[in-house]
């Protein structure tokens, strides 16, 4: 008994520097500005979600919270940045769904669960493909049955190679029985300018950065990926209402540190980044662009996150979709 109690006691006296250390960087953070990593141009949802929640995340830290875009390769650039960084608790990564499809898509030199800690859910919402007005399609239908037609023919954008939107897509159009030809982006800001200027007949994007060009009528809604309607694209049917299965395919935004920062520095991040997104303004604004503001516990998001990538990484192995195709 006095043995074990020993090696007890030393194994606490070890552990109490390392305790102290981590209470103590956490009472002086943060020491300089907190950047989050954006993982896609300027433009596009992720970067519009930032925006609207950093400046009372500046006011709460007490420091200044820049957002750096580090766009490129489905969001996996940034996100290697994030997994890189030093764990003090200065750089943060705001993800995008494309990073649960990411991590079977790519090649990649970390492991998103493991090298990067999961903070909050921020928000859902659904993905909605949609036409330029200037196309013949009226309807999911219509597209389905010029397909048939004439497959391998309609083209339709995507923030990128791999991302939900385009994995979902390709697992929409399989159990249509149609065949339509990708054309990635780098982001969906660049794939939203194209999609409003006609160069690419549709587009499936969340609803956050074409909601307004829904409503200016330059963009007609075929359909969102929820289970039921959404009150963010009224009267527009799902998919699965549509006769395609039971397809189904929320977009998503979570929020990161980096794997080893001190424990105490992800707890003062995630009470001031869930004050924020629940402040009534904040989460009003993120809704109105056509998300839900979760604002999860690290556990959810880590559990939700774990499911995403285990759905989308078999709908892609099953499907051969490459970072390249």
């Amino acid at each position: 008994m006095q043995r074990r109690q020993l090696v007890a006691l030393t194994a606490a006296g070890l552990a109490a520097p390392a305790v102290l250390r981590a209470q103590g960087a956490a009472a002086n953070w943060p020491e300089r500005p907190v950047r989050i990593i954006v993982p896609f141009p300027p433009g596009g949802s992720t970067d519009t979600i930032a925006r609207i929640f950093q400046p009372r995340l500046t006011e709460l830290l007490g420091r200044q919270v820049v957002i750096e875009n580090r766009g490129g390769a489905s969001g996996s650039i940034g996100a290697i940045e994030a997994a890189r960084s030093q764990p003090d608790g200065h750089s943060w990564l705001l993800a995008y769904d494309n990073e649960a499809t990411n991590q079977t898509v790519m090649r990649l030199p970390y492991r998103t669960l493991e090298d990067l800690a999961p903070v909050s859910l921020v928000a859902t919402g659904p993905l909605c493909l949609v036409a330029h007005k200037d196309t013949p399609y009226r309807s999911f239908q219509d597209v389905v049955e010029a397909a048939k037609r004439a497959p391998d023919t309609i083209n339709y954008a995507t923030s990128g190679v791999g991302g939900l939107a385009h994995v979902s897509t390709t697992l929409l159009a399989q159990q249509a029985g149609i065949r339509l030809v990708h054309v990635p982006y780098r982001g969906g800001g660049p794939a939203l300018q194209d999609a409003t200027a006609g160069h690419v007949p549709l587009f499936m994007s969340n609803v956050v950065i074409i909601s307004q060009h829904i409503r200016a009528g330059t963009l007609r809604p075929l359909g969102v990926t929820t289970r039921e309607e959404t009150r963010h694209v009224p009267g527009v049917k799902s998919f699965a209402q549509q006769g395609v299965g039971d397809f189904e395919a929320p977009t998503w935004w979570a929020f990161f540190g980096r794997a080893g920062t001190p424990q105490p520095i992800l707890e003062r991040m995630h009470a001031a980044l869930t004050q924020v997104l629940r402040e009534p303004a904040v989460k009003a604004r993120i809704e109105e662009q056509g998300a839900d503001v979760i604002a999860s516990d690290p556990a959810e998001c880590r559990r939700f996150v774990a499911g995403e990538i285990e759905k989308w990484g078999r709908v892609i192995r099953e499907n051969d979709i490459r970072a390249d195709s």
